[in-house]
């Protein structure tokens, strides 16, 4: 059956489209709470913007719901540790609106300086009035910039060309990063104390909700002015109007606010005239708005089939150049679960997983848990995936280990993992060919070559003639194919390992066949993908 995808607010047709070539999709904007809450329950994606509220209700009715697309980067409605809890993947669009956000933040901190949107509306009224309207050039100014991260970084590297010294505050940032960006990193106070303009690029987070209220404004030097088009809870609007009405700030520029939308009951800045007010316009450009919605309806379509999505903000955040790295190995480490389960008799106390070779240098938490869902997935009822996969695995007592070696080993670069059970510890090893087709080389103490994919029959085997010949032959009089057969050798002496991939399932009788041919050790029939 088709899969269902509600978009909930305005979304550019090009992201709908996207989400229709795979999806039945269904816009339906502007619907109430207790709407949406009634039908939620028949879809396994939604698409929102900022204006629907994916409250904890709303996703406790969302029974079939496996991921969340935010066509923009605030996620701040939604309910994150409530979709978190009942394994729904929640995505973002951080690179589609970045220029659009950069360019507002400038214009706003421009239109502040001088002025423009006031002396506008002192001519459309018939004025000519010049002396009003005096402002300050930002040349020889310090900007001190609060998240250096993609918007930041690139308003620094803008207001740089306009001769302003850029100072920033991001404990997330290393100084080479700063230094790469142009930015002197420093601590808030110093900030604070320092800065001519203020700019804030930050999440809503508990450690940046108010962050700039009556204690840190008293820090800042007389006359600055302050611009935030990041997150409306990240400023205490009351303190900033009442710091604007003592001359303390000079000026603001404002985009958000703590609630949205806003109108005269909740407008504290209503008539002041040092302040300049949009509505939310940070992505309201057309390219912007093609931008996010493209985006999230890949994020979309990648979660539901089951792949991992970088912009996912419930897991580990992956940066790009982690991906760049780790991205082709997702496939085959979660195939490497899946045949681990099969190998293992008993439940599994412990896993370890090692990394080698260019997996050694970078952050592979991200693939552990990919290994995790398919080790996961075949013997659980409830589906597995990216973002709940490493709480099954807490819950169910699951040790889970990892580790990274410098050591050189027969492939430069490797996955090895070791499944340890009540009764026995299995071993298996996995790598790329050509850096792009994944291989499993080791399993148990037996050298193999073959792809994680189908149905695979492992068979060791004492080493004497017609081996091949008995199994293949039972295989073809019952009707099942042989897309590829490989022999590899063991450590133990006198014999070997047969591996062979197979198009179908093999009933139980067949295997029963299969395990009864004279000189064959074992036999196990293994779903490579589940």
């Amino acid at each position: 059956m088709t899969m269902k995808i509600l978009v909930s607010d305005d979304v550019s047709e090009k992201g709908v489209a996207l989400l229709r070539q795979h999806f039945d999709v269904d816009v339906k904007t502007n619907m109430p709470p207790a709407e949406l809450k009634a039908c939620i329950g028949q879809y396994d994606g939604l698409v929102t913007r900022s204006q629907t509220q994916v409250t904890k209700d709303i996703i406790e009715a969302a029974t079939n719901l496996k991921v969340i697309g935010r066509a923009g980067v605030g996620v701040d409605n939604i309910d994150i540790p409530a979709a978190t809890a009942r394994g729904i993947m929640v995505l973002n669009a951080p690179e589609g609106n970045t220029m659009a956000a950069t360019e507002h933040t400038i214009a706003m901190m421009m239109a502040m300086t001088r002025h423009i949107p006031q002396a506008h509306a002192s001519i459309q009224a018939g004025k000519w009035d010049r002396k009003s309207f005096d402002g300050i050039q930002v040349q020889g100014k310090t900007l001190g910039i609060i998240g250096v991260g993609r918007i930041g970084s690139r308003v620094a590297k803008r207001m740089q060309a306009m001769e302003m010294t850029t100072i920033g505050y991001d404990p997330y940032i290393t100084e080479e990063r700063a230094h790469q960006v142009g930015v002197e990193l420093v601590d808030l106070d110093t900030l604070l104390e320092r800065s001519d303009y203020i700019t804030i690029h930050t999440p809503l987070t508990k450690e940046t909700e108010k962050m700039l209220n009556a204690e840190t404004i008293a820090k800042m030097k007389d006359g600055v002015r302050i611009v935030n088009c990041a997150r409306g809870g990240c400023v205490d609007t009351q303190a900033l109007a009442d710091a604007l009405k003592s001359g303390k700030v000079a000026g603001a520029a404002i985009d958000v606010y703590p609630e949205e939308p806003l109108t005269a009951e909740n407008n504290p800045f209503l008539g002041m005239f040092n302040v300049v007010q949009t509505p939310h316009l940070g992505a309201s450009t057309i390219e912007a708005q093609i931008g996010v919605a493209v985006d999230v309806a890949y994020g979309v379509i990648d979660a539901l089939q089951g792949k991992p999505v970088m912009t996912a903000v419930n897991m580990a955040p992956i940066p790009k150049s982690v991906a760049a790295v780790i991205q082709p190995y997702f496939g085959l480490a979660e195939r490497m679960g899946t045949i681990g389960i099969y190998l293992t008799e008993g439940p599994v106390q412990e896993v370890e997983v090692e990394y080698t070779g260019i997996l050694a240098e970078t952050e592979t938490q991200a693939l552990t848990t990919a290994f995790l869902k398919g080790l996961l997935n075949p013997i659980l009822q409830d589906s597995v995936n990216f973002v709940n996969a490493p709480g099954i695995a807490k819950k169910r007592h699951l040790n889970v280990k990892e580790s990274k070696s410098h050591r050189p080993g027969y492939f430069t670069t490797a996955i090895t993992v070791k499944i340890t059970t009540n009764k026995a510890t299995h071993k298996l090893v996995g790598t790329l060919f050509d850096g792009k087709e994944p291989k499993i080389v080791e399993i148990d103490q037996y050298k193999v070559d073959f792809k994680p994919e189908g149905y695979l029959l492992l068979a060791p085997h004492a080493n004497k003639p017609n081996m091949i010949g008995q199994m293949a032959t039972i295989l073809g009089n019952a009707g099942i194919n042989i897309n590829g057969m490989q022999v590899g050798s063991t450590p133990v002496k006198d014999t070997n390992i047969m591996a062979i991939a197979v198009g179908n399932d093999i009933p139980n009788d067949i295997m029963l066949q299969l395990r009864g041919v004279e000189g064959i050790l074992d036999v196990k029939l293994i779903n490579c993908e589940g």
